[in-house]
C-alpha cells in the first residue's frame, strides 16, 4: 500500500531535457524485487516531480508483467490527464529508480485541444491510443528520425504499426510554440517531442524498451489485464 506522504511527493516541476547532463542523479539500485510498491516509494523519495500516482502504479502493474521480456530495464511513461503545455512524458530506468528525462509531448489532433479526452485504435481517426507499447526500429521518414512502436494491446494499440503511430520530432511540440498559442500542437495520433529533444529520447528508448500511455478512458481502465494487479 502506497502511503499519503508518498503519494503527497510525486509533485515538483523536474527539468531534466538531455539525460547525458551532469546534474542528472543516479541512484543506487535497492537489493529487494522491483515491486511496484518499491519503486513508487523509491521515486517518491528521491523526486519532486513523478507521474501522477494513478498513471506510474499502472504503469508499473504492466512493467511486472512485461518488463522480462524486454531488451532495456526502461519505462516510458506518457501521462495523457495532464494539459499539453505541461511535461507529461517520463523515461525512467526501473533498476536504478533513476529518472533520465521529463519533457513535454504532443497527442493527437482529434484526442483533445488542451487536454487529451478522447482515444482511439482506429486507422485515420487521428487520435492517440492508450496502453502499452514495445519500442521497436528506428527510421528516416517525413518528420526526420523516428521511432516506430508495436501496440501491446489488443484493440487498444494493437492498430500503431499499420497507422504509422511513431515518435518523432515536430516544431508544433515545443515548450516555445505552447506558449505562444496555449498549447501544443496536435499530430496524426503520435506522441511527438520537440525536435530538439527527439533524437536523444529515441536513441535511448529504441529496440524494445516498454512505453505506457495514460488517460481518463474508463474502458481502457476495466478492459486492460496489463494495468490490473
Amino acid at each position: 500500500m502506497i502511503t499519503t506522504g508518498i503519494l503527497i511527493s510525486l509533485v515538483w516541476n523536474l527539468t531534466f531535457s538531455n539525460p547525458t547532463q551532469s546534474n542528472a542523479v543516479i541512484l543506487t539500485p535497492l537489493e529487494s524485487n522491483n515491486s511496484p510498491e518499491e519503486i513508487l516509494q523509491s521515486l517518491g523519495e528521491k523526486y519532486k516531480h513523478t507521474p501522477n500516482y494513478e498513471a506510474l502504479n499502472y504503469a508499473l502493474e504492466g512493467w511486472e508483467k512485461l518488463g522480462k521480456e524486454l531488451k532495456k530495464p526502461l519505462l516510458t511513461v506518457i501521462d495523457f490527464t495532464l494539459p499539453s503545455t505541461e511535461k507529461r512524458l517520463w523515461v525512467i530506468d526501473v533498476e536504478k529508480r533513476e529518472i533520465l528525462l521529463n519533457s513535454v509531448v504532443a497527442h493527437g489532433r482529434n484526442t483533445g485541444e488542451l487536454m487529451a479526452k478522447s482515444f482511439s485504435n482506429t486507422p485515420e481517426s487521428f487520435q492517440s491510443s492508450l496502453g502499452f507499447f514495445k519500442t521497436a526500429e528506428t527510421y528516416q521518414g517525413k518528420h526526420g528520425y523516428s521511432l516506430r512502436l508495436d501496440g501491446l494491446e489488443k484493440g487498444f494499440n494493437d492498430q500503431a504499426r499499420a497507422r504509422a503511430i511513431v515518435i518523432h520530432g515536430a516544431d508544433y511540440a515545443s515548450e516555445e510554440f505552447a506558449k505562444s498559442t496555449g498549447r501544443l500542437g496536435r499530430s496524426l495520433g503520435c506522441p511527438a517531442l520537440p525536435p530538439d529533444l527527439s533524437s536523444k529520447v529515441i536513441d535511448l528508448i529504441k529496440d524494445g524498451s516498454l512505453l505506457f500511455i495514460y488517460g481518463n478512458d474508463e474502458n481502457y481502465l476495466k478492459q486492460s489485464a496489463l494495468v490490473q494487479p
